[in-house]
């Protein structure tokens, strides 16, 4: 099936997939979390069940390009504490997916989307950043990891949506800019790969959606070229501010839809 007509979309629809996979890029390489504007779009483009099987494989080109950027500056003893939960958290979304229809989809992602804007917004409003990251092997830090583990495996499962929460874990925990890149680059690459087989065995990644991803996967390229080049000059704040705006509007969308 040709690209530009699977699942009927115009030639406006596939030009602003095309702008949420740049931004995939961008997201990867300057501000992570971000993409969440992408998945809004992505699931008020196409059906919302779909649309995370279509947007996956783009999120994992842009895992590679963020741990060919960033990989020496993650900090892998945080990584080893969090894949655990994370495991656990993505077979509880599985499990959601293989019964809920497109509707309570679509609704979940709209609800999620406004739920990691508001945690987003208490996170910049709480977040008192340390000099390092914290003891990840103490009694709070297993918990503080198991609990945003589960979080972000179900959240990243059901809606690719895990970034917002793992960006609150990380900056709650004192990383700074570089070490939260890296040590999220390699996060979210191994646990999107992980999901593969998962969203296959669901029907959500099949031969249409790969063609699809293939038309888009070109706009990941530029996104992360330009988030690299922005990451030393972005002004933090304000682009948080719409980031946070352009989310809510999307999840708000989605659940009105």
């Amino acid at each position: 099936m040709n690209t530009m007509t699977l699942w009927h979309i115009s030639v406006w629809e596939f030009a602003a997939l095309a702008a949420a996979a740049m931004l995939v890029g961008f997201s990867k390489t300057a501000v992570s979390g971000a993409n969440t504007v992408s998945l809004a779009i992505f699931a008020a483009v196409l059906p919302a069940r779909a649309s995370t099987g279509v947007l996956l494989p783009i999120l994992i080109v842009g895992d590679v390009l963020a741990v060919l950027t960033y990989r020496r500056h993650a900090h892998w003893p945080t990584l080893w504490r969090l894949f655990p939960a994370v495991a656990g958290g993505v077979v509880v979304g599985t499990v959601f997916l293989m019964w809920a229809d497109d509707q309570i989809v679509r609704m979940s992602i709209g609800a999620i989307l406004l739920l990691m804007a508001g945690v987003t917004v208490w996170r910049r409003r709480q977040a008192t950043p340390e000099e390092e990251p914290e003891e990840v092997t103490s009694r709070a830090g297993r918990i503080k990891a198991r609990s945003y583990g589960v979080l972000g495996g179900f959240t990243t499962m059901v809606a690719n949506a895990g970034g917002p929460v793992m960006s609150m874990y990380l900056l709650s925990a004192g990383f700074r800019k570089l070490g939260f890149l890296g040590t999220s680059a390699f996060f979210f690459l191994i646990v999107n790969v992980s999901k593969v087989p998962f969203s296959v065995g669901l029907g959500l990644i099949d031969g249409n959606s790969l063609l699809l991803d293939a038309a888009l996967a070109a706009f990941v390229v530029p996104g992360a070229v330009i988030g690299k080049l922005a990451v030393d000059r972005i002004n933090q704040r304000l682009f948080e501010q719409l980031v946070i705006a352009a989310t809510v509007v999307g999840g708000a969308q989605l659940l009105l839809r």
